[in-house]
Protein backbone atom coordinates (compact mmCIF):
# COMPACT_ATOMS: atom_id res chain seq x y z
CA UNK A 1 0.00 0.00 0.00
CA UNK A 2 2.95 2.55 1.31
CA UNK A 3 4.25 1.42 -2.24
CA UNK A 4 1.40 2.27 -4.52
CA UNK A 5 1.02 5.60 -2.61
CA UNK A 6 4.96 6.72 -2.85
CA UNK A 7 4.07 5.93 -6.89
CA UNK A 8 1.20 8.02 -7.05
CA UNK A 9 3.53 10.61 -5.38
CA UNK A 10 5.98 10.31 -8.17
CA UNK A 11 3.93 10.60 -10.72
CA UNK A 12 1.74 13.39 -9.81
CA UNK A 13 4.67 16.07 -9.96
CA UNK A 14 2.14 18.66 -8.40
CA UNK A 15 2.42 16.66 -5.07
CA UNK A 16 6.04 17.25 -4.73
CA UNK A 17 5.03 20.82 -3.46
CA UNK A 18 4.23 18.99 -0.42
CA UNK A 19 8.14 18.64 0.72
CA UNK A 20 8.56 23.18 0.22
CA UNK A 21 5.38 23.82 1.78
CA UNK A 22 6.33 21.39 4.99
CA UNK A 23 9.91 23.14 4.58
CA UNK A 24 8.44 26.10 4.58
CA UNK A 25 6.92 26.11 7.91
CA UNK A 26 9.75 25.42 9.86
CA UNK A 27 12.25 28.16 8.07
CA UNK A 28 8.72 30.79 8.84
CA UNK A 29 8.82 29.51 12.33
CA UNK A 30 13.04 30.05 13.43
CA UNK A 31 14.18 26.30 12.47
CA UNK A 32 17.46 28.22 11.50
CA UNK A 33 18.89 29.17 7.85
CA UNK A 34 19.20 25.53 6.89
CA UNK A 35 15.56 25.14 6.47
CA UNK A 36 15.30 28.51 4.58
CA UNK A 37 17.67 27.50 1.97
CA UNK A 38 16.03 23.78 2.04
CA UNK A 39 12.68 25.52 1.26
CA UNK A 40 14.13 26.86 -2.31
CA UNK A 41 16.37 24.13 -2.65
CA UNK A 42 13.59 21.89 -2.92
CA UNK A 43 11.92 23.81 -5.78
CA UNK A 44 15.63 24.14 -7.10
CA UNK A 45 15.81 20.60 -7.32
CA UNK A 46 12.23 19.73 -8.30
CA UNK A 47 12.29 21.66 -11.08
CA UNK A 48 15.77 20.21 -12.21
CA UNK A 49 14.07 16.75 -12.32
CA UNK A 50 11.52 17.50 -14.05
CA UNK A 51 13.12 19.23 -17.02
CA UNK A 52 17.08 16.92 -16.62
CA UNK A 53 16.28 15.36 -19.54
CA UNK A 54 14.72 17.82 -21.22
CA UNK A 55 16.61 21.37 -20.16
CA UNK A 56 18.67 21.51 -23.87
CA UNK A 57 14.88 22.00 -25.04
CA UNK A 58 13.84 24.32 -22.27
CA UNK A 59 17.14 26.38 -22.31
CA UNK A 60 14.81 29.69 -20.40
CA UNK A 61 14.33 27.29 -17.20
CA UNK A 62 17.84 27.16 -16.59
CA UNK A 63 17.57 31.18 -15.64
CA UNK A 64 14.75 30.24 -12.75
CA UNK A 65 17.48 27.29 -11.58
CA UNK A 66 20.02 30.19 -11.58
CA UNK A 67 17.58 32.51 -10.18
CA UNK A 68 16.91 30.42 -6.76
CA UNK A 69 20.81 29.60 -6.67
CA UNK A 70 20.99 33.58 -6.24
CA UNK A 71 17.98 33.36 -3.70
CA UNK A 72 19.54 31.64 -1.38
CA UNK A 73 22.56 33.20 -1.67
CA UNK A 74 20.50 36.76 -0.93
CA UNK A 75 18.90 34.66 1.92
CA UNK A 76 22.06 33.99 3.39
CA UNK A 77 23.43 37.66 3.17
CA UNK A 78 20.18 39.18 4.42
CA UNK A 79 19.58 36.25 6.93
CA UNK A 80 23.37 37.21 8.67
CA UNK A 81 23.58 40.95 7.99
CA UNK A 82 23.31 42.10 11.62
CA UNK A 83 24.25 45.93 10.97
CA UNK A 84 26.56 45.02 8.62
CA UNK A 85 26.27 47.13 5.02
CA UNK A 86 28.31 45.42 3.02
CA UNK A 87 26.15 42.03 4.05
CA UNK A 88 22.83 43.95 3.06
CA UNK A 89 24.49 45.57 -0.21
CA UNK A 90 25.15 41.75 -0.95
CA UNK A 91 21.59 40.52 -0.07
CA UNK A 92 20.29 43.52 -2.37
CA UNK A 93 22.55 42.28 -5.16
CA UNK A 94 22.43 38.30 -5.16
CA UNK A 95 17.84 39.01 -5.54
CA UNK A 96 19.02 41.48 -7.97
CA UNK A 97 20.38 38.57 -9.95
CA UNK A 98 17.77 36.49 -8.91
CA UNK A 99 14.93 38.47 -10.41
CA UNK A 100 17.56 39.06 -14.12
CA UNK A 101 16.95 35.43 -13.90
CA UNK A 102 13.17 35.51 -13.31
CA UNK A 103 12.88 38.59 -16.03
CA UNK A 104 14.87 36.50 -18.99
CA UNK A 105 12.64 33.67 -18.13
CA UNK A 106 9.50 35.51 -18.55
CA UNK A 107 11.05 37.22 -21.79
CA UNK A 108 12.00 33.72 -23.58
CA UNK A 109 7.99 32.47 -22.96
CA UNK A 110 6.20 36.22 -23.94
CA UNK A 111 6.75 40.13 -23.95
CA UNK A 112 6.44 42.85 -21.09
CA UNK A 113 3.43 44.01 -20.42
CA UNK A 114 3.68 47.71 -21.10
CA UNK A 115 0.80 49.74 -19.55
CA UNK A 116 0.62 47.31 -16.76
CA UNK A 117 4.40 47.74 -16.04
CA UNK A 118 4.32 52.12 -16.38
CA UNK A 119 1.65 51.97 -14.13
CA UNK A 120 4.13 49.71 -11.42
CA UNK A 121 6.67 51.75 -11.77
CA UNK A 122 4.81 54.89 -11.57
CA UNK A 123 3.51 54.19 -7.94
CA UNK A 124 6.65 52.70 -7.01
CA UNK A 125 8.70 55.47 -8.04
CA UNK A 126 6.67 57.58 -5.87
CA UNK A 127 6.98 55.24 -3.15
CA UNK A 128 10.76 55.20 -4.05
CA UNK A 129 11.00 59.32 -3.69
CA UNK A 130 9.07 59.75 -0.70
CA UNK A 131 9.66 57.16 1.56
CA UNK A 132 12.92 55.23 0.36
CA UNK A 133 15.08 58.34 -0.73
CA UNK A 134 15.31 60.65 2.56
CA UNK A 135 15.88 57.21 4.50
CA UNK A 136 19.13 56.10 2.51
CA UNK A 137 22.03 58.05 3.44
CA UNK A 138 24.35 56.16 1.15
CA UNK A 139 24.49 56.67 -2.46
CA UNK A 140 25.64 53.26 -3.08
CA UNK A 141 22.72 51.94 -1.64
CA UNK A 142 20.42 54.62 -2.86
CA UNK A 143 21.03 53.37 -6.41
CA UNK A 144 21.43 49.74 -5.48
CA UNK A 145 17.67 50.23 -3.91
CA UNK A 146 16.63 51.53 -7.27
CA UNK A 147 17.87 50.15 -9.52
CA UNK A 148 16.25 46.26 -8.00
CA UNK A 149 13.23 48.56 -7.73
CA UNK A 150 13.21 49.05 -11.55
CA UNK A 151 13.98 45.32 -11.83
CA UNK A 152 11.56 44.51 -9.65
CA UNK A 153 8.63 45.77 -11.73
CA UNK A 154 9.74 44.98 -14.90
CA UNK A 155 9.89 41.41 -13.77
CA UNK A 156 6.25 41.95 -12.73
CA UNK A 157 5.33 43.41 -16.18
CA UNK A 158 7.22 40.60 -17.72
CA UNK A 159 6.01 37.65 -15.63
CA UNK A 160 2.12 39.16 -16.73
CA UNK A 161 3.01 38.75 -20.21
CA UNK A 162 4.36 35.25 -20.47
CA UNK A 163 2.06 33.93 -23.62
CA UNK A 164 2.31 30.05 -23.03
CA UNK A 165 -0.22 28.00 -20.71
CA UNK A 166 -2.35 30.24 -18.54
CA UNK A 167 -1.49 28.04 -15.80
CA UNK A 168 2.00 28.70 -16.21
CA UNK A 169 1.77 31.79 -16.84
CA UNK A 170 -0.76 32.84 -13.64
CA UNK A 171 1.41 30.12 -11.71
CA UNK A 172 4.39 32.59 -12.25
CA UNK A 173 2.91 35.95 -12.06
CA UNK A 174 1.58 34.98 -8.65
CA UNK A 175 4.84 33.46 -7.80
CA UNK A 176 6.79 36.96 -9.19
CA UNK A 177 4.10 39.10 -7.30
CA UNK A 178 4.67 37.56 -3.99
CA UNK A 179 8.43 38.68 -3.96
CA UNK A 180 7.20 41.72 -5.18
CA UNK A 181 4.89 42.00 -2.34
CA UNK A 182 8.03 40.71 -0.02
CA UNK A 183 10.42 42.94 -1.37
CA UNK A 184 7.75 45.79 -0.56
CA UNK A 185 7.35 44.43 3.19
CA UNK A 186 11.44 44.70 3.73
CA UNK A 187 11.56 48.26 2.04
CA UNK A 188 9.03 49.33 5.00
CA UNK A 189 10.98 47.57 7.62
CA UNK A 190 14.22 48.63 7.00
CA UNK A 191 13.97 51.93 5.50
CA UNK A 192 10.36 53.43 6.53
CA UNK A 193 10.69 52.13 9.81
CA UNK A 194 7.02 49.96 9.82
CA UNK A 195 7.62 46.60 11.13
CA UNK A 196 4.09 45.87 11.89
CA UNK A 197 4.09 43.61 8.71
CA UNK A 198 7.19 42.05 8.98
CA UNK A 199 5.75 38.64 9.48
CA UNK A 200 4.31 38.31 5.94
CA UNK A 201 7.74 38.29 4.88
CA UNK A 202 9.22 35.23 5.00
CA UNK A 203 6.27 33.28 4.22
CA UNK A 204 5.03 35.34 0.96
CA UNK A 205 9.24 35.03 -0.15
CA UNK A 206 8.88 30.95 0.17
CA UNK A 207 5.43 31.03 -1.62
CA UNK A 208 6.59 32.74 -3.70
CA UNK A 209 9.42 30.44 -5.33
CA UNK A 210 6.62 27.39 -4.62
CA UNK A 211 4.24 29.09 -7.25
CA UNK A 212 7.14 30.05 -9.62
CA UNK A 213 7.59 25.51 -9.03
CA UNK A 214 4.14 25.40 -9.44
CA UNK A 215 4.43 27.00 -13.12
CA UNK A 216 7.52 24.91 -13.98
CA UNK A 217 5.95 21.64 -13.23
CA UNK A 218 2.36 22.16 -15.68
CA UNK A 219 5.47 23.42 -18.34
CA UNK A 220 6.73 20.12 -17.73
CA UNK A 221 3.63 18.45 -17.90
CA UNK A 222 2.78 20.19 -21.45
CA UNK A 223 6.27 19.49 -22.78
CA UNK A 224 5.45 15.28 -22.26
CA UNK A 225 2.37 15.56 -23.37
CA UNK A 226 3.43 16.79 -26.58
CA UNK A 227 6.37 14.75 -27.03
Amino acid sequence: MHMILIKRILKTPFLWLIIPVILMYFACNGYGFVFRAAVTGSCLIISAVLFYKRLRQNPDVWYVLVAFVFSIIGDWFMSHKGSSFVLFSSGVGAFFLAHVGFLVFALKNGRIKKVFTAVVLAVYLVFFAFWLYPAIESTLLLVSVLLYLLISCISLGAALGINTSPVVRWGFFIGIALLFFSDTIIAFREFASLPQLSFLILPTYFASHIFVTFALIQKAIINKNET
